[in-house]
């Protein structure tokens, strides 16, 4: 953290501009139309006052690339030429992560080696090149998605890897391998590795940090040098579920945050084919229904997508699996069928980017009007057309925007010629529906964590002083320890034994809380309490950068947004106290924070008043009452040190 410089790294990514003493530029987090992304080198952060994220380096490395908080250290680490020394992990640790860095290994180096078969190798250059030419395929586009080809010898990988030294353990939990053991002509014979994707054309798949995670291979018929559509993919492993993973989406990702937009294909090569035709916010879900995992992954970058598929039958069926999941999400889904004859791959091959782009533009249904057209079309039973319009009320109810909902709604009545409020009604019996199921899913998720674990019970008579409160004036204060956290107010206080200290912001804090035992609800709140205490006695802490720059992302994060102003970076806007008057604020803060829990408290004993009936218990009821006139004293004691005035 300590080499890093803010406006190098987000410069990476961001055109920015000197601005007095910061940097600007439009940002990378949203459509930004006029400049409000600030970078300061002073403090070593950056904040868009528009959409208001920020953080330090490591923040913006996370949050833009889409990455761990470790990858974007030695994301750092990289640049700066900083050899990054790693903690020892316990022994499971060393396990876990030896097993998945292990596959993580033997996945990069078999990209590597089918790709340089591909390039160097003679079959490689004759059967795997001659396919990948055959379909139009430039060679920067096979180098950016590292494609490679597999050599017919069934056994040529698990050669090179043990020539490698890569163990039999990895190369069959990665799938690059499968075992064959005894056959009724061998019936003694040991188990035998073979190369799962022998004689194929290989496509790597990337996650979103850029590992390769698994590979899909193409057969290739080497008699007529056509294709036999078949495709051979890696199974699940411990680094690769393919329901979590989408093709192409680590070349995409920064396109598709670019162009807030991400098209949806459904094979490798028509991928790549928009990618070469110039289109690189594209993904591709290989054929299967989306699944939450996906539609997640992918809103994380924008919630618009458009589903491109051929025109024919099956590219109808393609376009209609997952819709009603990509809805609930509050994605924005368009559809396009291309023309018959098409697929986005030879589509691409014929039109430039921007003729393509511009047929997007022109020919994109949204996809509620286009399963309107299509379920209602040439349909004339009554029976029929009822359940085409239930069916398209129910993608409109899980829709959760009640505005967008409303105007589908309308747009319905109109073209389905239905009263709108009969829609309406059925909208709502759906949503009503759709909730009831959420219901019954949370309880059944309870009863089974309920079974696998038991609860302890919750104290029956907690007392006031452990309560936390709720209310922003929490905010408040964990705000002011990040920014004046080490500034004193208390000079020269006389101890016990004679001595005298001084007290800073975050020490006064956490002694006044502590008299009583009081804590914030928020538990990262409390730990940044603790630290700035912890770390309050070291020469030079300045509570604002250390937690500007924590390596919790979280913290760093939280500090970023608390510790700057709306409307400027420099430290020439920041509110400046003197001593009397930081203290002063901090102290009525804190009376604030006191009276927050004294109030809660009382609400709580009046709902226990309340919730006795009948069945009273006087004993218990004059506990009840007792507890509830003290704490009303202490309201009215707490108010009169506010100087305010307690309505009974």
């Amino acid at each position: 953290m300590d080499a890093t410089n803010i406006v190098d790294v987000v410069g990476e990514f961001v055109n920015l501009r000197k601005a007095g003493v910061n940097y600007k530029g439009l940002c990378p987090f949203h459509d930004d139309k006029t400049p409000s992304f600030m970078v300061s080198p002073a403090r070593q952060i950056c904040k868009c006052f528009a959409c208001g994220e920020g953080g330090n380096a490591v923040n913006f490395l996370m949050k833009h690339e889409q990455i761990t908080y470790p990858e974007a250290l030695r994301w750092l680490a990289k640049k700066y030429n900083i050899e990054i020394q790693e903690r020892e992990l316990t022994d499971d640790e060393k396990r876990e992560q030896s097993d998945r860095e292990s596959m993580f290994v033997v996945n990069e180096w078999a990209c590597q080696y089918f790709h340089d078969i591909l390039k160097n190798n003679v079959d490689g250059m004759a059967i795997g090149k001659q396919y990948f030419r055959s379909r139009g395929i430039r060679d920067d586009i096979i180098e950016k998605f590292q494609l490679g080809f597999a050599l017919t010898k069934r056994d040529a990988l698990v050669n090179e890897a043990h020539r490698k030294g890569f163990m039999d353990e990895f190369l069959l939990k990665t799938g690059l391998c499968y075992e064959r053991g005894e056959t009724s002509q061998q019936p003694s014979s040991t188990p035998q590795l073979y190369d799962r994707f022998a004689g194929r054309a290989i496509f790597p798949w990337l996650n979103v940090s850029g590992k390769v995670v698994a590979f899909g291979g193409r057969k290739l018929d080497a008699a007529t040098k056509g294709v036999q559509q078949k495709y051979v993919n890696s199974p699940d492993s411990e680094i690769y579920h393919k329901e979590r993973e989408l093709y192409g989406i680590y070349q995409a990702k920064k396109a598709i945050v670019k162009e807030d937009c991400v098209y949806m294909v459904e094979g490798y090569t028509d991928v790549i084919a928009m990618h070469q035709c110039g289109l690189e916010n594209v993904v591709a879900n290989s054929g299967t229904a989306l699944s939450n995992h996906q539609i997640k992954l992918l809103r994380r970058f924008t919630p618009n997508i458009v589903l491109l598929y051929d025109g024919d039958e099956a590219g109808i069926h393609a376009a209609m699996r997952g819709t009603d999941m990509l809805l609930q999400e509050g994605m924005n889904v368009k559809v396009l069928l291309l023309p018959d004859g098409d697929d986005p791959d030879s589509f691409a091959r014929k039109h430039t980017a921007q003729q393509f782009k511009a047929y997007i533009e022109e020919h994109q249904t949204d996809f509620i009007q286009f399963k309107t057209e299509l379920m209602l079309k040439n349909v004339k039973d009554p029976i029929k057309r009822a359940e085409a319009i239930n069916s398209i009320v129910r993608s409109v109810s899980v829709i959760p925007d009640p505005i967008v909902r409303a105007t589908y709604i309308s747009d319905c009545a109109q073209r389905l010629d239905v009263d709108e409020r009969t829609l309406i009604s059925q909208t709502n019996k759906y949503i009503a529906g759709n909730r009831e199921e959420l219901r019954k899913e949370e309880l059944r998720v309870e009863s089974r964590l309920a079974a696998e674990s038991v609860q302890p019970e919750a104290p029956s008579n907690q007392n006031f002083s452990s309560l936390t409160s709720e209310h922003e004036v929490e905010r408040l204060l964990i705000q002011n320890i990040i920014r004046h956290g080490h500034e004193i107010i208390f000079r020269d206080l006389e101890t016990e034994d004679g001595t005298t200290i001084n007290l800073n912001v975050a020490q006064y804090v956490d002694y006044d809380l502590g008299q009583d035992q009081l804590s914030f609800s928020n538990e990262l709140y409390n730990r940044i309490l603790r630290e700035a205490v912890d770390h309050s006695s070291e020469a030079g802490f300045q509570a604002d950068r250390y937690f500007m720059q924590h390596p919790d992302p979280e913290i760093s994060r939280l500090a970023t947004t608390l510790g700057i102003d709306n409307h400027q970076l420099s430290r020439i806007f920041d509110k400046e106290y003197n001593d009397v008057e930081l203290r002063q604020h901090i102290q009525h803060l804190i009376l604030d924070f006191r009276m927050d829990i004294v109030n809660q408290h009382l609400k709580t004993l009046q709902r226990q008043l309340k919730e006795m009936g009948s069945n009273i218990d006087h004993a218990k009821l004059k506990e009840l009452m007792e507890e509830y006139r003290d704490t009303q004293y202490l309201r009215d004691a707490l108010a009169k040190q506010r100087g305010s005035d307690v309505i009974i």
